[in-house]
């Protein structure tokens, strides 16, 4: 390891014959995204075994190819440490599961500087978080909507960081919601198996598209409510909006979704009561191998109040 630098050693898949190179790096080096690493070989730092570097990142592969990766270390993102209550479902030295109210964002952004998850970690660690990436956002792993509720788990450590990547990145880690849809799903239970990516009309939406990434959503019904249902979703894969778009796209959008669903009659009057104004979607299960220990670890956290009380309002 270099100064400021570290080296990943990447060999692709024999099975990546013409793949672009961005897109082979990606999958085997799961802790970093196909962006950052595009950024890395255009600037010379992705390398053959004899030291040449390779700077077009469509560069098409045999398939088995080994790589050097050099990856600066991060640099500061200045967020502040704030005093933010937390709600920890696990913690040890090496991870942090925190049961994420609806309303709190993940990390800071614009307009959202301040008053996020990374802020309250940063206060909460005392700085012990990971920090793979470009600029350091500490010890995000994945993320969950701001107005999505429930239990998400960050990386104190870089090892643990780069295990946990990769439980993502090869789908095995356990990932359960819980979600209150307008309508009955008919069938009861299936699977949604449809592509994802920024729609082309409004990039702010996510939307199904041919050619996007591949996402796997399975649904069943727990109880069937008037005029809507209590739904859990096991997720196989995990794309921005999964859950709320794969669902909006069978006809049964999320109560209370402000982007994906448009609730009516009495059901509409209902959230006006009640002042529900999120998505009724709660991550309630998160499971996973300890990425150091190689322990199980499952976890599962209650239905917030409010999904509670619009599901009592609800029920037949």
């Amino acid at each position: 390891m270099d100064r400021g630098v570290s080296i990943i050693e990447a060999r692709v898949r024999d099975d990546a014959g013409g793949w672009r190179l961005d897109r082979a790096l990606a999958d085997a080096v799961p802790t970093l995204s196909r962006e950052r690493l595009k950024a890395l070989i255009s600037a010379g730092a992705v390398t053959r075994p004899d030291g040449v570097a390779v700077r077009d990142p469509g560069t098409k592969l045999k398939g088995g190819e080994a790589f050097a990766v050099a990856v600066p270390d991060p640099t500061p993102a200045h967020n502040e440490a704030q005093d933010i209550p937390l709600v920890v479902a696990h913690e040890d030295e090496h991870l942090i599961v925190v049961d994420k109210p609806a309303g709190l964002v993940v990390h800071p952004a614009a307009g959202n500087l301040d008053g996020t998850l990374v802020n309250a970690l940063l206060h909460h660690c005392g700085g012990s978080l990971s920090g793979i990436g470009g600029v350091a956002r500490p010890g995000i792993v994945h993320r969950i909507d701001k107005d999505t509720s429930g239990l998400m788990v960050a990386a104190k450590t870089d090892r643990a960081h780069e295990g946990l990547a990769k439980q993502f990145a090869d789908h095995s880690i356990e990932r359960r919601y819980r979600a209150i849809t307008g309508g009955r799903p008919r069938p009861a239970d299936g699977t949604v198996d449809a592509p994802l990516a920024r729609s082309t009309r409004d990039r702010k939406k996510v939307a199904v598209v041919a050619g996007g990434k591949r996402a796997v959503t399975h649904y069943r019904t727990l109880t069937s409510l008037r005029d809507a249902a209590m739904v859990e979703c096991r997720l196989e894969t995990g794309r921005t909006h999964q859950v709320r778009v794969h669902m909006a796209s069978i006809g049964h959008a999320l109560l209370g979704d402000p982007v994906y669903g448009r609730s009516k009659g009495a059901t509409r009057a209902l959230l006006e009561e009640l002042n529900f104004r999120r998505q009724a979607l709660h991550a309630q299960v998160l499971g996973f191998l300890h990425p150091i220990t190689r322990v199980a670890i499952r976890l599962e956290s209650p239905v917030p109040a409010d999904m509670q009380e619009l599901f009592s309002r609800l029920h037949v």
